[in-house]
């Protein structure tokens, strides 16, 4: 059936105004409210105001203006089965219905945005109306995103019609919109009063981006949806810019986002290696290629089948040595023309692009699926600065070399999963900080120090050594001195406290107390 009569009704009029020519000079018949009215008017396009079809005029400063039973008769009617009624209510039949809704979620984000500007910007009618011709899309077209004008138009262009499917597409698209809409508003207004600042009611409305090509084994599916409104720098909306010969999996994605959110703490360029959510090699540099390769050549067995996140555009020469080792998929802000033909000429590599970039103290919940629920938190953003801010305990003061790898390591523990001990120590080149040691994952900490130990080999004399926790015993510590470690840097906080300054006193091991836990589960 052709559309004949369309309903416009926008806050957001991008491409409000081609899409309204384009309906009129196919015979459509206009009807709008308020500032769309204006702007079509403006604009020379013949429209009806919604109020002149209903014969009911806005009333309390438009709050009431489309909720009339010649709208959303109009909207609901069936065709064939509800003509008589149709007819009985002066109503006629409206097949298209365009609408977005007042910017509830925008002035949320304004700051000092105050309580009755947020109710007013609470729509009542958009939401009824596209819930209404959503549940009649057998006959009515209902469009909710301007990024969708294009293809209605195109439709309409080549058959005269919507086509069905696409009504479902576009129906089911306005339902998850309203319900986004509503958990927005319900998150807010269940949060006031709340000590703790987490909403009463927490809503999540996502948006399937791809499927994966399986889940965490092979026997297993998946899909990575995608929050609707994910920042820029996120994995939500990460470009693929060369997927290689197969799709992403589970595991690679979770061990992608471990990676991108380690290289996010350092300003200087950076590169992380990651095996199993696990950081296996961690450096920085002056130019990124020697970033990368101290990281690689950290653990270079690791290294093989990992992922790769650098902090900075991958020029040619990074790219020259990243294609030295096989990779499962490689995340960075973007890559020059070089340097993606010749990664892209590596046929099982995926290559992810950030386009923009994510702060190491950016602001972020964070959801862990339990059985019957979620656990919910706020992103782990600390961690810079808290070495220099701690307290010595031992006898013996790190040295500004110390200090400056002690940082360093601080900032890569709070990403290798716990019990955590990395061992780093400066590059054996000026400007170059790089793991050489890291245990994660280990039930007791004094195994995390042995594997770390055991992986630096020769290269633990003299290095430092970062604990996400404290050390229980002194064990830990008698085990990182028999290794040659020079300092050590942990929260403190253990019962056993006065045994491993102790412990450390007698090594002349350098102690830093943060008071700061970092532990990741």
């Amino acid at each position: 059936m052709p559309i004949r009569r369309a309903l416009l009704s926008v806050s957001d009029k991008t491409g409000l105004i081609d899409l309204a020519r384009a309906l009129a000079k196919r015979g459509v018949e206009l009807l709008s409210t308020g500032g769309t009215f204006k702007a079509l008017s403006d604009a020379g396009i013949p429209v009806e105001t919604v109020e002149s079809y209903t014969g009911s005029p806005e009333v309390m400063d438009g709050r009431v203006k489309t909720l009339h039973p010649r709208v959303h008769g109009a909207l609901l009617a069936r065709a064939g089965t509800d003509d008589a009624d149709l007819e009985r209510i002066g109503a006629k039949p409206i097949d298209l219905v365009v609408v977005n809704l007042y910017p509830f979620e925008e002035t949320l984000e304004k700051p000092g945005a105050q309580f009755e500007q947020l109710i007013e910007n609470i729509d009542i009618g958009g939401p009824s109306m596209l819930r209404s011709a959503a549940k009649n899309h057998d006959r009515v077209t209902v469009v909710c995103d301007p990024s969708d004008y294009p293809l209605v138009l195109e439709e309409l262009k080549r058959d005269g019609d919507v086509n069905r499917l696409t009504k479902e597409k576009l129906a089911s698209k306005a339902f998850a919109h309203t319900a986004a809409y509503d958990a927005a508003i319900s998150g807010w207004l269940s949060a006031r009063g709340e000590a703790d600042g987490y909403p009463r009611f927490y809503s999540l409305v996502l948006e399937k981006a791809y499927p994966l090509r399986y889940g965490e084994n092979p026997h297993q599916s998946g899909a990575f949806y995608k929050e609707r409104k994910a920042p820029i720098g996120s994995l939500g909306r990460v470009e693929s810019v060369g997927s290689g010969s197969k799709e992403l999996s589970f595991n690679n994605l979770v061990d992608v986002e471990a990676a991108l959110d380690a290289v996010r703490e350092f300003e200087n360029p950076a590169a992380v290696v990651v095996k199993h959510t696990n950081p296996c090699g961690v450096a920085t540099a002056p130019m990124l290629a020697d970033a990368y390769r101290a990281a690689r050549d950290a653990d270079a067995m690791s290294a093989f089948g990992g992922i790769i996140a650098l902090n900075r555009e991958v020029d040619d020469a990074t790219a020259a040595i990243l294609a030295e080792t096989f990779l499962e998929a490689i995340i960075a802000p973007g890559y020059a023309d070089g340097a993606l033909q010749r990664l892209r000429a590596k046929s099982a590599l995926r290559l992810l692009s950030t386009g923009g970039w994510l702060g190491p103290s950016h602001q972020a919940r964070q959801f862990k699926r339990v059985g019957g629920g979620f656990v919910i938190q706020e992103r782990d953003a600390t961690g810079a600065g808290e070495v220099l801010k701690g307290r010595v305990v031992t006898d013996r003061q790190p040295t500004a070399a110390e200090l400056s790898s002690l940082e360093f390591a601080w900032m890569v523990c709070k990403h290798v999963k716990s019990n955590a001990i990395v061992l780093a120590t400066p590059g054996r080149s000026p400007g170059i900080y790089e793991t050489i040691g890291i245990g994660g994952g280990q039930t007791a900490r004094v195994t995390a120090v042995q594997v770390a130990c055991d992986k630096a080999g020769e290269r633990a004399k003299g290095a430092v050594l970062a604990s996400d926790a404290f050390f229980p015993f002194p064990d830990g510590v008698k085990a990182a001195a028999a290794a040659g470690v020079a300092a050590i840097v942990q929260p403190g906080g253990s019962k056993k406290d006065d045994d491993v300054i102790r412990a450390a006193n007698d090594a002349g091991i350098a102690m830093i107390f943060t008071g700061v836990r970092h532990f990741r589960h």
